[in-house]
């Protein structure tokens, strides 16, 4: 563990006491104790959890296992049926996209795929997409419009992959595509924030007519880490760069960037990552029954006034 994600050492050491007695043979003294190890933890890690600073927040969006959107997918939509390819270069597995069914409700459904292990964080490029990941999801979502579905996407990126063959093949082109098509979508857009939301990459899949965020999850124009070497010319101050950025749901619903926060388990949604994916299923039934009701050629008008409103100026 780095020493920046040091508050979770407490919560560390009594799950590993609870696994250790937990792997003992059964005796009513040892589970009496293992009950009062976990009521323990549990209100550990409510205490450290309402208090985390926007940049522990963002080292929790970062937890390597917070759930997912191969997770949300197999907890949360039926019959899910991926779609490979832009039709114009290559498949890009950092972005998923596909079709399935939401409440029996057919939808698309897209979004970012960090990788768990190292062979698949290579394969999906941490997360990253290409111009061909953004091509894809316009794709889909072009579909989605064309049979008048909904679509929901699940955002969980560090930001748009930066290398050269990325720019070669017009990366800045394809996420401005996308932030155009989407705005202009006769259909239910529903955004999630399940992790990290960075930059274009985020901002690719990003305009909907609802966005709901995690809790712990972090949304900004560029990582604390590039800020803080921008403007502070040092990378270390990124906790103070975090601060400042105001990243958290909290904040970014305070100024109209997103409209909900789901609540997550006591110790973060890697902690309990099944009890998260099910918080956030009635958050996204709502969002979709209040967007039915607005007729479809309205939507685009909709969508643009809640973005125009965003923010607060001083002049």
């Amino acid at each position: 563990m780095s020493a920046d994600a040091a508050f979770e050492e407490p919560l560390l050491r009594l799950r590993r006491q609870i696994e250790e007695l937990s792997a003992q043979e059964s005796e009513p003294a040892r589970q009496v104790e293992i009950d009062e190890l976990r009521e323990k933890l549990s209100k550990l890690s409510k205490e450290i959890y309402s208090n985390l600073t926007p940049w522990q927040k963002t080292l929790v969006a970062r937890h390597p296992q917070r759930p997912y959107t191969l997770d949300y997918i197999a907890a949360l939509f039926e019959d899910f049926t991926e779609v490979h390819g832009d039709r114009k270069f290559a498949d890009d597995a950092a972005l998923v996209a596909g079709f399935g069914r939401f409440h029996g409700q057919p939808c698309a459904i897209i979004g970012h795929q960090k990788g768990r292990n190292t062979k698949e964080k290579v394969i999906r490029n941490f997360g990253q997409p290409r111009p061909e990941g953004f091509r894809k999801a316009l794709r889909v979502m072009k579909l989605a419009e064309k049979f008048n579905l909904p679509i929901f996407t699940l955002v969980d990126t560090q930001g748009a992959y930066p290398g050269l063959d990325a720019e070669e093949r017009g990366q800045a082109e394809a996420i401005a595509v996308n932030l155009r098509e989407m705005a202009a979508l006769k259909v239910p857009v529903i955004v999630t924030i399940i992790g990290e939301g960075g930059s274009g990459g985020a901002l690719a899949i990003g305009v909907g007519d609802r966005v709901i965020m995690l809790e712990h999850a972090v949304y900004s124009v560029i990582s604390p880490e590039g800020c803080a070497a921008i403007l502070w010319k040092n990378s270390a101050a990124a906790p103070e760069a975090a601060a400042a950025m105001k990243i958290t749901a909290q904040d970014l619903k305070k100024i109209g960037v997103i409209d909900e926060i789901v609540s997550e388990p006591p110790g973060g949604a890697h902690s309990d990552p099944q009890q998260t994916v099910m918080l956030l299923d009635p958050f996204l039934e709502r969002a979709l029954h209040e967007l039915q009701k607005i007729k479809p050629a309205q939507l685009p008008e909709e969508r643009y006034k809640k973005f125009r409103k965003m923010g607060h100026y001083e002049k």
